[in-house]
Protein backbone atom coordinates (compact mmCIF):
# COMPACT_ATOMS: atom_id res chain seq x y z
CA UNK A 1 0.00 0.00 0.00
CA UNK A 2 2.77 2.21 0.48
CA UNK A 3 4.46 2.33 -2.52
CA UNK A 4 1.03 4.50 -3.89
CA UNK A 5 1.91 7.56 -1.80
CA UNK A 6 3.31 10.41 -3.01
CA UNK A 7 6.95 10.09 -2.90
CA UNK A 8 7.46 13.00 -0.77
CA UNK A 9 5.34 11.15 1.94
CA UNK A 10 7.06 8.39 1.78
CA UNK A 11 10.27 9.79 2.55
CA UNK A 12 8.81 11.69 5.37
CA UNK A 13 7.34 8.48 6.93
CA UNK A 14 9.99 6.07 5.97
CA UNK A 15 12.75 8.75 7.91
CA UNK A 16 10.44 8.60 10.93
CA UNK A 17 10.29 5.43 11.22
CA UNK A 18 13.68 4.65 11.06
CA UNK A 19 14.86 7.56 12.99
CA UNK A 20 12.12 7.43 15.50
CA UNK A 21 11.79 3.55 16.64
CA UNK A 22 14.25 3.67 18.95
CA UNK A 23 12.23 6.19 20.79
CA UNK A 24 10.32 2.54 21.65
CA UNK A 25 12.96 0.33 23.12
CA UNK A 26 12.07 1.28 26.72
CA UNK A 27 8.53 -0.36 25.73
CA UNK A 28 9.26 -3.92 26.88
CA UNK A 29 6.34 -6.83 27.38
CA UNK A 30 6.60 -10.41 28.26
CA UNK A 31 4.37 -13.32 28.54
CA UNK A 32 1.97 -15.09 26.02
CA UNK A 33 -0.76 -12.69 26.02
CA UNK A 34 -2.31 -11.30 22.87
CA UNK A 35 -0.78 -7.60 23.19
CA UNK A 36 2.86 -8.93 24.10
CA UNK A 37 2.74 -10.95 21.23
CA UNK A 38 1.86 -8.12 18.87
CA UNK A 39 4.24 -6.10 20.32
CA UNK A 40 6.62 -8.72 19.54
CA UNK A 41 6.17 -8.96 16.53
CA UNK A 42 5.77 -5.39 15.34
CA UNK A 43 9.21 -3.97 17.55
CA UNK A 44 10.49 -6.10 20.78
CA UNK A 45 12.80 -9.19 19.77
CA UNK A 46 11.56 -12.15 21.98
CA UNK A 47 10.13 -16.26 21.96
CA UNK A 48 7.27 -17.45 23.43
CA UNK A 49 7.17 -21.20 24.48
CA UNK A 50 4.58 -22.90 22.87
CA UNK A 51 4.62 -26.56 24.41
CA UNK A 52 8.05 -27.65 24.79
CA UNK A 53 8.79 -25.49 21.69
CA UNK A 54 10.24 -21.64 21.64
CA UNK A 55 8.64 -19.76 18.57
CA UNK A 56 10.92 -16.84 17.92
CA UNK A 57 9.99 -13.84 16.87
CA UNK A 58 13.53 -12.73 15.37
CA UNK A 59 12.56 -9.87 12.96
CA UNK A 60 10.36 -7.06 14.50
CA UNK A 61 8.67 -5.70 11.57
CA UNK A 62 8.35 -1.63 11.90
CA UNK A 63 12.17 -0.77 11.82
CA UNK A 64 12.51 -3.06 8.84
CA UNK A 65 9.47 -1.55 6.99
CA UNK A 66 10.98 1.87 7.24
CA UNK A 67 14.24 0.95 5.56
CA UNK A 68 12.13 -0.65 3.15
CA UNK A 69 10.38 2.36 2.46
CA UNK A 70 13.48 4.65 1.73
CA UNK A 71 14.73 1.79 -0.01
CA UNK A 72 12.02 1.78 -2.68
CA UNK A 73 12.24 5.67 -2.57
CA UNK A 74 16.44 4.65 -3.16
CA UNK A 75 15.29 3.64 -6.32
CA UNK A 76 14.72 6.22 -7.79
CA UNK A 77 18.30 7.12 -8.39
CA UNK A 78 18.68 4.43 -10.69
CA UNK A 79 16.22 5.12 -12.70
CA UNK A 80 17.35 5.14 -16.68
CA UNK A 81 16.56 9.12 -16.68
CA UNK A 82 18.33 10.04 -13.72
CA UNK A 83 21.29 11.75 -14.23
CA UNK A 84 24.65 9.83 -13.43
CA UNK A 85 26.63 12.79 -11.72
CA UNK A 86 23.71 13.50 -9.71
CA UNK A 87 23.92 10.46 -8.92
CA UNK A 88 26.97 10.09 -7.32
CA UNK A 89 26.57 13.29 -6.17
CA UNK A 90 23.80 12.03 -3.64
CA UNK A 91 25.30 8.86 -3.10
CA UNK A 92 28.55 10.21 -1.92
CA UNK A 93 26.63 12.99 0.45
CA UNK A 94 24.83 9.73 1.95
CA UNK A 95 27.65 8.04 2.40
CA UNK A 96 29.64 10.69 4.72
CA UNK A 97 26.20 11.82 6.41
CA UNK A 98 25.80 8.50 7.47
CA UNK A 99 28.87 8.16 9.20
CA UNK A 100 29.07 11.66 10.79
CA UNK A 101 25.66 10.97 12.29
CA UNK A 102 26.58 7.36 13.58
CA UNK A 103 29.97 8.42 15.13
CA UNK A 104 27.98 11.57 16.39
CA UNK A 105 24.84 9.69 17.45
CA UNK A 106 27.26 6.88 19.08
CA UNK A 107 29.22 8.91 20.71
CA UNK A 108 27.26 10.49 22.73
CA UNK A 109 25.66 7.03 23.91
CA UNK A 110 22.19 8.95 24.74
CA UNK A 111 19.56 7.57 21.99
CA UNK A 112 20.13 5.35 18.74
CA UNK A 113 20.87 1.96 19.96
CA UNK A 114 18.98 -0.62 22.81
CA UNK A 115 22.68 -1.01 24.06
CA UNK A 116 24.90 1.49 24.85
CA UNK A 117 28.56 0.93 24.53
CA UNK A 118 30.66 1.35 27.66
CA UNK A 119 34.56 1.68 28.48
CA UNK A 120 36.19 -1.87 28.86
CA UNK A 121 39.50 -2.56 30.83
CA UNK A 122 41.46 -2.67 26.88
CA UNK A 123 40.76 -0.03 23.92
CA UNK A 124 40.11 -3.03 21.58
CA UNK A 125 37.41 -4.04 23.60
CA UNK A 126 35.89 -0.47 24.45
CA UNK A 127 35.91 -0.09 20.40
CA UNK A 128 34.27 -3.50 20.28
CA UNK A 129 31.61 -2.56 22.44
CA UNK A 130 31.64 0.97 20.30
CA UNK A 131 30.51 -1.06 17.17
CA UNK A 132 28.68 -3.90 18.49
CA UNK A 133 25.11 -2.35 17.52
CA UNK A 134 21.93 -4.00 16.94
CA UNK A 135 20.90 -5.90 14.09
CA UNK A 136 17.32 -7.24 15.43
CA UNK A 137 15.46 -4.60 15.29
CA UNK A 138 17.88 -2.22 12.87
CA UNK A 139 19.10 1.04 15.31
CA UNK A 140 19.24 4.18 13.69
CA UNK A 141 23.14 3.43 14.91
CA UNK A 142 23.39 -0.03 12.90
CA UNK A 143 21.65 1.13 9.53
CA UNK A 144 23.99 4.20 9.60
CA UNK A 145 27.03 2.65 9.78
CA UNK A 146 25.77 -0.34 7.44
CA UNK A 147 24.40 1.53 5.14
CA UNK A 148 26.75 4.75 4.91
CA UNK A 149 30.05 2.75 3.68
CA UNK A 150 27.40 0.91 1.74
CA UNK A 151 26.67 4.41 -0.61
CA UNK A 152 30.35 5.50 -0.63
CA UNK A 153 30.84 2.17 -2.35
CA UNK A 154 28.31 2.34 -4.79
CA UNK A 155 29.65 5.55 -5.82
CA UNK A 156 32.92 4.34 -6.44
CA UNK A 157 32.10 1.37 -8.50
CA UNK A 158 29.92 4.02 -10.32
CA UNK A 159 31.39 3.71 -13.78
CA UNK A 160 33.37 0.50 -13.03
CA UNK A 161 32.26 -2.43 -15.71
CA UNK A 162 34.58 -5.75 -16.23
CA UNK A 163 34.20 -9.57 -15.81
CA UNK A 164 34.25 -9.21 -12.28
CA UNK A 165 31.25 -6.59 -11.42
CA UNK A 166 29.21 -8.67 -14.28
CA UNK A 167 29.87 -11.97 -11.85
CA UNK A 168 28.37 -10.14 -8.74
CA UNK A 169 25.77 -8.32 -10.71
CA UNK A 170 24.32 -12.09 -11.54
CA UNK A 171 23.62 -12.15 -7.77
CA UNK A 172 22.18 -8.53 -7.63
CA UNK A 173 19.76 -8.94 -10.11
CA UNK A 174 18.15 -12.43 -8.45
CA UNK A 175 19.10 -11.60 -4.38
CA UNK A 176 16.29 -13.25 -3.27
CA UNK A 177 16.16 -16.05 -5.14
CA UNK A 178 20.25 -16.68 -4.18
CA UNK A 179 19.02 -16.27 -0.35
CA UNK A 180 16.92 -18.80 -0.31
CA UNK A 181 19.75 -21.42 -2.30
CA UNK A 182 22.53 -20.72 -0.39
CA UNK A 183 20.36 -21.40 3.17
CA UNK A 184 19.57 -24.90 1.46
CA UNK A 185 22.95 -24.81 0.11
CA UNK A 186 24.92 -24.41 3.09
CA UNK A 187 22.84 -26.48 5.91
CA UNK A 188 22.93 -29.45 3.56
CA UNK A 189 26.82 -28.93 3.61
CA UNK A 190 26.79 -28.21 6.84
CA UNK A 191 24.55 -31.65 7.61
CA UNK A 192 27.15 -33.79 5.65
CA UNK A 193 30.10 -32.13 7.22
CA UNK A 194 29.04 -33.21 10.77
CA UNK A 195 28.50 -36.74 9.17
CA UNK A 196 31.78 -37.08 7.43
CA UNK A 197 33.85 -35.51 10.03
CA UNK A 198 32.49 -35.30 13.76
CA UNK A 199 32.55 -39.02 15.42
CA UNK A 200 29.67 -37.40 18.23
CA UNK A 201 27.43 -36.22 15.69
CA UNK A 202 24.14 -37.24 17.26
CA UNK A 203 24.29 -34.62 20.10
CA UNK A 204 23.57 -32.05 17.34
CA UNK A 205 20.25 -34.15 17.02
CA UNK A 206 19.18 -33.34 20.08
CA UNK A 207 15.49 -31.85 19.98
CA UNK A 208 16.49 -28.52 21.92
CA UNK A 209 19.76 -28.45 20.65
CA UNK A 210 22.89 -27.42 21.81
CA UNK A 211 24.27 -24.42 23.75
CA UNK A 212 26.26 -21.93 21.12
CA UNK A 213 29.53 -23.17 22.90
CA UNK A 214 28.76 -26.62 22.44
CA UNK A 215 28.37 -26.27 19.13
CA UNK A 216 31.56 -24.17 18.53
CA UNK A 217 32.96 -27.59 19.68
CA UNK A 218 31.41 -28.45 15.80
CA UNK A 219 33.17 -25.74 13.89
CA UNK A 220 35.97 -25.43 12.10
CA UNK A 221 39.03 -22.48 11.86
CA UNK A 222 38.04 -19.16 10.08
CA UNK A 223 40.07 -20.09 6.76
CA UNK A 224 37.58 -22.82 6.55
CA UNK A 225 34.50 -21.01 6.73
CA UNK A 226 36.16 -18.48 3.98
CA UNK A 227 37.03 -21.00 1.58
CA UNK A 228 33.24 -22.95 2.00
CA UNK A 229 32.02 -19.32 1.34
CA UNK A 230 33.48 -19.07 -2.26
CA UNK A 231 32.36 -22.67 -3.34
CA UNK A 232 29.13 -21.98 -2.24
CA UNK A 233 29.34 -19.01 -4.32
CA UNK A 234 30.90 -20.62 -7.33
CA UNK A 235 27.84 -23.60 -6.96
CA UNK A 236 25.32 -21.21 -7.26
CA UNK A 237 26.59 -18.78 -9.76
CA UNK A 238 25.16 -20.60 -12.54
CA UNK A 239 22.05 -21.36 -11.16
CA UNK A 240 21.30 -17.38 -10.28
CA UNK A 241 22.61 -16.97 -14.28
CA UNK A 242 19.94 -19.09 -15.30
CA UNK A 243 17.40 -17.64 -13.73
CA UNK A 244 18.49 -14.07 -14.31
CA UNK A 245 17.72 -14.73 -17.84
CA UNK A 246 14.59 -16.19 -17.19
CA UNK A 247 13.50 -13.12 -15.31
CA UNK A 248 14.59 -10.82 -18.01
CA UNK A 249 12.99 -13.07 -20.86
CA UNK A 250 9.88 -13.21 -19.03
CA UNK A 251 9.25 -10.09 -17.60
CA UNK A 252 5.53 -10.25 -18.64
CA UNK A 253 5.16 -12.54 -15.57
CA UNK A 254 4.57 -10.06 -12.44
CA UNK A 255 5.24 -12.97 -9.61
CA UNK A 256 8.79 -13.27 -10.94
CA UNK A 257 9.79 -9.60 -9.10
CA UNK A 258 9.10 -10.95 -5.95
CA UNK A 259 11.59 -13.75 -6.71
Amino acid sequence: VLIYLPKKLLLAVGLIIVVGHNALDNVQMSGNNTSAILWYIIHQRNGVLIGDDVLVFAYPVLPWIGVMTLGYLFGTLYTSNFNLQSRKKYLVLLGIGSLVSFFVLRGLNLYGDLVPWSYQPEFSYTMLSFFNVTKYPPSIDYLLITLGPAFLFLAAIESVKNRITDFFLVFGRVPFFYYFLHVLLIHTLAILGVLLFNNDWSALAEPRGLSPIAIAAFGYPLWVTYIMWVIVVLMLYPFCKRYMEYKACNRDKWWLSYL
